[in-house]
């Protein structure tokens, strides 16, 4: 009982100690990302990943409560963390800001591995995740030159509905020609960070009502998820089109930069809460149906 004790309170003090360490090693890097999603500071391929002030609390929480969890399981080291580990440590002396954030997600999945093998890397997976989509890469800057369709897209529809509400508009391509004025479809317009953020909460949402479980319902939240971010989308890009048309560039800039966007992107994300709870509503009306339904055969069998 004596050595029992002995080496909890050792496995206590390696967890504080690590602790300790990733907090001094990237305190500063988390910090600054926060800093620049907050006040926009950073770059603007970093800025898609703005999700990470909801996700990596929500991370950091998850990795807390189960802590006990985390205690119980075995101490069997995997050699793979090692590997993990040090490409980590290679990624972070690197210098580039690419690979010194990747080595954040990476080294946290190496001390999974070495501490209590893939057993430990399937209790915080979820936490992994949110880690890994949380981390600025280059990601967004690689696929802005696909997004052309869907800029091509955006401008059109928006051009229609002007048109519809009885304003001059021509469009070109990605171009929009209202009131003398042209507005640009840009690639990071295309709304790319509202999609990325969109399927980086429908996963939480999944998760956080145990949905995720089910492949069924998943799919079909996460197929409305994007399409109510692109209409969302198409909606905004029509208002911003409408602003610079009129001359009204305080409300342009407002919702094209300013908050006003942060609080239409908000309550876009609100809207997904409703969707999932029809969703489990529906289908779980369907489910109870279905064994109404067999239980009903059965009967008229008997």
């Amino acid at each position: 009982m004596f050595l029992n004790a002995k080496s909890i309170n050792t496995s206590l003090l390696l967890n504080r100690l690590i602790a300790v360490v990733l907090l001094l090693l990237y305190g500063p890097i988390l910090l600054h990302w926060w800093d620049g999603w907050l006040h926009k500071s950073i770059s603007l391929e970093h800025e898609y990943f703005s999700h990470g002030m909801i996700g990596l609390p929500f991370a950091a929480y998850l990795i807390w409560i189960r802590r006990k969890q985390w205690a119980r399981l075995p101490n069997k080291p995997h050699p793979l963390g090692i590997i993990f580990l040090v490409l980590g440590g290679i990624f972070y002396i690197s210098g580039v800001s690419e690979w010194v954030n990747l080595s954040f997600p990476i080294i946290i999945t190496g001390i999974c591995l070495w501490l209590k093998g893939f057993r430990g890397v399937k209790l915080q997976s979820f936490p992994l995740i949110l880690i890994f989509f949380a981390t600025p890469n280059s990601l967004p800057y690689l696929i802005a030159p696909l997004t052309l369709p869907l800029q091509s897209f955006i401008a059109g529809t928006a051009g229609f509905i002007l048109n519809q509400l009885g304003m001059e508009v021509n469009v070109e391509g990605i171009n929009i020609f209202v009131g003398g004025k042209i507005v640009e479809v840009a690639p990071y317009c295309a709304g790319l960070k509202m999609l990325f953020t969109t399927l980086y909460v429908s996963l939480m949402l999944l998760y956080w009502t145990d949905t995720l479980s089910s492949r069924q319902k998943s799919i079909w939240f996460v197929s409305i998820a994007v399409i109510v971010s692109v209409t969302a989308n198409i909606i905004r890009n029509t208002i911003l089109t409408f602003f610079h048309g009129t001359g009204n560039s305080t409300a342009f800039h407002w919702l094209h930069d300013g908050w006003g966007g942060d609080l239409y992107s908000a309550f876009m994300l609100l809207a997904l809460v409703p969707i999932l709870n029809w969703i489990n509503q529906y289908f779980d009306s369907m489910s109870i149906s279905e064994i109404d339904m067999e239980a009903n055969e059965t009967n008229y069998s008997l």
